[in-house]
């Protein structure tokens, strides 16, 4: 019972490898999957160097905004002209022709902002020498003389207002100190931003060619990965060729081994069926006289008249003959002739031996590629013309570089300019600061006047002290009027040369740039001197207006799409390389990978599976075997009958019949032990044998012929499949390839069009430069000068002020009244006086 279960796990799993081959075909994948390879990674280029970008320049929000809007407000008030295209244009061309009563004209709003500030500087200071002269003949300024009712009414309001107008002064002051610092701040910064923008503007053409080198010389970035990527593309083809064919090989290789363990199984079992019916037979032979020689001899003894109760035993003795005949089965000599020498291979090993060379696709395929591998490396090594040509074929660029020039003559012309600028700055922040201080000391002695005088006020009981803290206080008062007089005229002059400078430049160079009428007062023919002819400085053509040019700049367009140089340089056509795949792609038809090593089967084995094929292993007539397997060796029980015959040895009455018996029993017992039991042993054995082969033998034929049609089936069709998946995945990789040039190519584009050969720098140097000057320079610089005016003409109240409240601090002299008479008298409050001791 043993041989069975080992016979039928084999063809179980060859079943099971045969039926899941039924459908042997190519590998599913398509030609266009790509999934192995997957796409082109993401290269990281890196910008060209020396490439020239002006971050936007853009004054940050801040308290003082408000301030900055409500100057220009004001300016907008004071000059409500529009810009003077005629005046300018007469300005630049003939400078000498220059009318003055249209230069007043324009400037009639200043005009009158003069005519005040002339009056201002004439009268105040008259005013303040008068005011001197007044008090020194004690006529000005003074005490009040008597106390009457409304005089405390007065006295608070005098000092309200003196209040207010000081607290005016100081938040003037204080925001006219702010200003002033900011002024400084942003002039120093913008001073040094001015040789940036036009080092920025003068590198933005003259390094375009080196600049365009640099990018061709980044092409060995996409080089560098394809030829790292060719080191492993052989073990790549030889990986996926592996994985799409390894589920049908392993079916098929599995096939094989089992058919080779059930062929093993099926010769053990024929071998022994031949040798076990051998053996049978020889039984037989040795067998059959025995018994017939047995069976006469208890016939003998039997039919004797003095035997009692011998009738049973003796038709049991008469049936003592051979019940199967071997003799009768077919042979199996033929098979085993054609089955001789089988199995002559070792299925197992060799089917370890074929995984192992399927296993080793990917080395082998790489060993095979690694000739092409080499061409294809000095293909991708060489370098596309049109990139070899791209820096060198690039137009001159006369006009840029005239552009070029002029823009280093004007940075280096401007540093000792910028430098007396930042000196003269300097001056002006140390005036500003000086006349800050003094408007700021006179509302020190404005505080401290009005302080004292209302202490001195709220002590008037004790009039001893009082006094002294009344006239500190309208001595302070005094301080403040004489400095206010004394520092009127350099803040009134101060504040109009600020005024004049930061309100023309607001007016006539910021709104007219900001609204564009600079750009268009430039477009017009003739407005430009020929020596400042920006159309012919920046090389564009008579047609192209700088407010367009402008336009397209901010907006990104390319520089010789405006400059109109694409004629001149075809991008596109260094940008062709179409040559340089086509040649990779003839390479990469070169990749082979031969699958002949691929046995499948060996020789040996194939001859052994085609002897079991023809060897009639399913033809042997296995019912024969049955039939006799079915008879008992000897038809009688020999055991029951060696039994009965013992029994009936006892109950005879002759003693020499019952020893006969009983001899008989025992020669009975003795054959069957020694004969009949090692026949039926062989039977069993022979059962057990033939049943294994019955069940195995047709479908084995059938298991062999399909192996052996599938294992031809597949060695045809394997190299086959094999150059459909080398053909996809040269495809594959191609793809790949190509993706990371793609990328070059694009980034080559959008540099060189929109980094290297934009002319978006210059819209932004041109959007800087109006931001350092109207926003970082000339806002700063004119709410100095406003919050300054604002102070000088408020020091006119506080003066005004000032002197009316000072007489209210000194003693006053009190009216007395009586019942009987107005008569007033004078009162005189003594003073305490030290004593000598």
């Amino acid at each position: 019972m043993a041989r069975a279960p080992g016979l039928l796990a084999p063809l179980l799993g060859l079943g099971l490898g045969l039926g899941l081959g039924l459908g042997l075909g190519p590998p599913g994948p398509g030609a266009a999957d790509c999934g192995s390879l997957g796409g082109a990674e993401r290269l990281a280029f890196a910008p060209a160097p020396g490439v020239h970008r002006l971050a936007p320049r853009a004054r940050p929000p801040g308290p003082l905004n408000p301030l900055y809007g409500t100057v220009r407000r004001f300016l907008s008030a004071v000059q409500l002209n529009p810009f003077p295209a005629e005046l300018v244009k007469t300005l630049l061309n003939e400078p000498s022709s220059v009318k003055v009563d249209e230069v007043v004209r324009y400037e009639a709003g200043y005009v009158v902002c003069a005519v005040i500030a002339g009056l201002y500087l004439l009268v105040v200071p008259i005013a303040g020498l008068c005011f001197c002269c007044c008090r020194c003949h004690r006529r000005c300024g003074g005490r009040v003389k008597t106390e009457h009712k409304a005089m405390a009414c007065e006295r608070g309001t005098l000092m309200a207002f003196l209040l207010l107008t000081t607290l005016l002064l100081l938040i003037g002051v204080v925001c006219a100190f702010v200003t002033n610092q900011h002024t400084h701040e942003q002039m120093g910064h913008s001073v040094e931003a001015v040789p940036e923008i036009l080092l920025s503007l003068q590198g933005l053409v003259s390094n375009v060619p080196q600049e365009l080198q640099a990018v061709a010389e980044q092409f060995s970035l996409p080089q560098k990965r394809v030829l790292e990527e060719l080191d492993g593309v052989g073990m790549s083809i030889g990986s996926t060729i592996h994985t799409q064919l390894k589920s049908t090989m392993y079916e098929v290789l599995a096939s094989v081994s089992s058919l080779g363990q059930a062929l093993q199984v099926s010769m053990d079992d024929l071998q022994a069926l031949n040798t076990t019916l051998v053996e049978l037979r020889k039984g037989q032979q040795d067998l059959e006289p025995a018994v017939y020689e047995r069976r006469e001899r208890l016939l003998t003894l039997l039919q004797e008249p003095s035997c009692q109760g011998c009738t049973e035993a003796r038709s049991r003795a008469q049936a003592l003959e051979l019940g199967a005949d071997f003799s009768q089965v077919s042979p199996v000599d033929d098979v085993l002739h054609r089955l001789k020498g089988v199995p002559e291979a070792n299925f197992s090993s060799m089917v370890q031996e074929e995984n192992s060379t399927f296993n080793a696709l990917p080395l082998l395929a790489a060993l095979q590629t690694a000739n092409v591998v080499k061409e294809l490396k000095k293909v991708v090594a060489q370098k596309p013309e049109g990139l070899r040509t791209l820096a060198e074929e690039f137009p001159g660029w006369e006009a840029a570089s005239r552009w070029s020039r002029t823009l280093e003559e004007v940075e280096q012309s401007s540093r000792p300019y910028l430098k007396e600028v930042q000196r003269y700055e300097k001056y002006r922040w140390i005036w500003g600061c000086v006349l800050c201080s003094a408007v700021l000391l006179v509302v020190v002695c404005n505080l401290l006047g009005l302080n004292l005088g209302v202490w001195g006020l709220s002590a008037r009981k004790d009039p001893s002290r009082s006094e002294a803290k009344g006239e500190a206080g309208s001595r302070f008062l005094m301080m403040g009027v004489g400095f206010s007089f004394l520092f009127a005229a350099p803040l009134i002059l101060l504040v109009f040369a600020t005024f004049l400078v930061g309100g023309n430049v607001q007016t006539l160079v910021c709104q007219s740039w900001e609204s564009k009428e600079l750009y268009k007062f430039a477009d017009t023919p003739g407005n430009l001197p020929p020596s400042m002819n920006l159309s012919q400085l920046l090389g564009l053509k008579k047609n192209i207006s700088i407010l367009l040019a402008y336009q397209q700049c901010r907006e990104g367009a390319a520089l010789w799409s405006v400059l109109q140089l694409n004629d001149s340089y075809d991008l596109e056509k260094h940008l062709n390389i179409s040559q340089y795949t086509a040649k990779l792609q003839q390479e990469l038809q070169n990749l082979k990978v031969d699958m002949k090593n691929l046995d499948l089967l060996s020789p040996a084995a194939h001859r052994d599976l085609e002897a079991l094929q023809s060897s009639g292993l399913e033809k042997i007539h296995y019912s024969s075997f049955f039939v006799q397997i079915q008879k008992p060796v000897v038809n009688t029980n020999m055991e029951k009958l060696a039994q009965e015959l013992e029994e009936l040895a006892r109950t005879q009455g002759s003693s020499v019949l019952g020893q006969q018996l009983q001899e008989e029993a025992q020669g009975l017992q003795n054959l069957y032990q020694e004969q009949v039991l090692p026949q039926q042993s062989l039977v069993a054995k022979l059962n057990l044998t033939v049943r294994a082969l019955a069940s195995s033998a047709p479908n084995l034929q059938m298991e062999t012929s399909s192996v052996l049609d599938k294992v031809a089936y597949l060695k045809g069709e394997l190299p086959t499949w094999a150059t459909n998946i080398l053909r996809n995945e040269r495809e594959c990789f191609l793809i790949r390839e190509m993706g990371y040039f793609s990328q070059y190519v694009a980034w080559v584009r959008e540099e060189v069009t929109q980094h290297i050969a934009t002319c978006q720098p210059l819209s932004g140097a041109l959007d800087n430069g109006r931001v350092i000057l109207c926003d970082m320079m000339a806002d700063p610089w004119n709410a100095f000068w406003f919050c300054l005016a604002w102070c000088t003409f408020f020091l006119i109240p506080s003066i005004i002020f000032a002197v009316k409240t000072s007489k209210y601090f000194h003693p006053v002299w009190k009216r007395l009244s009586s019942t009987s008479s107005e008569e007033t008298q004078l009162f005189h409050i003594p003073r305490v006086t030290s004593l000598k001791l």
